[in-house]
């Protein structure tokens, strides 16, 4: 009957740790997530920048080769990223399938002009600079006219800002949920061993001594609980690189670095403290109170 109870109480308490680490696992998890969102936030911010792009437009009659050096002056520029060269015919075939009708044919002739398509690097991206940028190449005598959204430049300037704002006030409120869940966890899993921990205190054993089991448990606990999370976020991260390749994958090791360092270290940080201070609470109640 002793070996019955035994196991029975063995299995509740395996039950009772497989939940706990189940539940900080999810916890982490979301955690991970948040960290990947910030970590990679500059990422994202620089890739929707750098596809702002403006064109310029030549001028005609314009000599081939004096394309070519004007294409390599613009890229040896710190403001450009990339340049892309559209001949006449070329502009002429893309606004075809734009109209989906042969407007040349209308027309008699082409009245597009050839251009350089370029794109700005992230940190030239935003209103006064591109005004600079617009004013130094229109002085340039190759140019006609340099064409972009300023409306569009003025909206991914102001939006950035005001998104960034949203996600860190939005992370730091999950920050403070995942911790609360946490905590909540641990207090349980802590509140179905308060009559031991009274007992062995009561028995003559030290708060130091009845704390340490249940502190390392805790942290061990912690680091399970992070393996899971962390394979979790590979799986988002593998998922995610499929469309997002250019923004996140498995070749940032550093981002990937910190973020799983985070993890891990967040959930044996998280676990102990949680612990230290339930197991404090039961060692500082009276015996009397264990039953409310």
């Amino acid at each position: 009957m002793k070996k019955k109870d035994s196991s029975i109480t063995r299995s509740k308490l395996r039950s009772s740790y497989l939940t706990s680490i189940i539940s900080i696992s999810l916890v982490l998890f979301l955690l991970g997530l948040i960290g990947l969102l910030l970590l990679n936030a500059r990422k994202i911010s620089d890739h929707v920048k750098e596809n702002i792009g403006f064109s310029i437009i030549l001028k005609e009659n314009i000599r081939e080769v004096d394309i070519i050096r004007l294409q390599k002056r613009l890229d040896a520029m710190p403001f450009v990223k990339s340049t892309d060269y559209i001949t006449k015919e070329e502009a002429a075939m893309e606004l075809e399938e734009e109209l989906g009708e042969d407007f040349i044919e209308f027309l008699g002739y082409n009245p597009l002009g050839a251009s350089i398509e370029a794109r700005f690097n992230a940190r030239f991206a935003n209103p006064d600079s591109i005004a600079i940028i617009e004013t130094e190449i229109m002085s340039w005598e190759e140019v006609s006219e340099v064409f972009y959204q300023k409306s569009l430049v003025h909206l991914v300037h102001d939006n950035i800002r005001k998104i960034s704002l949203i996600i860190l006030a939005f992370s730091g409120l999950l920050f403070l949920i995942a911790v609360a869940l946490i905590n909540n966890t641990i207090r349980l899993s802590v509140y179905s061993k308060r009559f031991l921990i009274k007992t062995m205190q009561l028995v003559g054993a030290t708060k130091t001594f009845i704390r340490k089991p249940f502190l390392i448990k805790s942290a061990t606990h912690g680091i399970y609980a992070a393996i899971i999370a962390l394979v979790l976020l590979m799986g988002v991260i593998y998922l995610a690189q499929h469309e997002l390749l250019e923004i996140i994958s498995f070749q940032d090791i550093d981002i990937l670095g910190i973020l799983f360092a985070i993890v891990i270290i967040l959930g044996i940080i998280l676990n102990w403290i949680s612990t230290f201070f339930a197991v404090n609470k039961y060692l500082k109640m009276r015996s009397d109170d264990l039953y409310y």
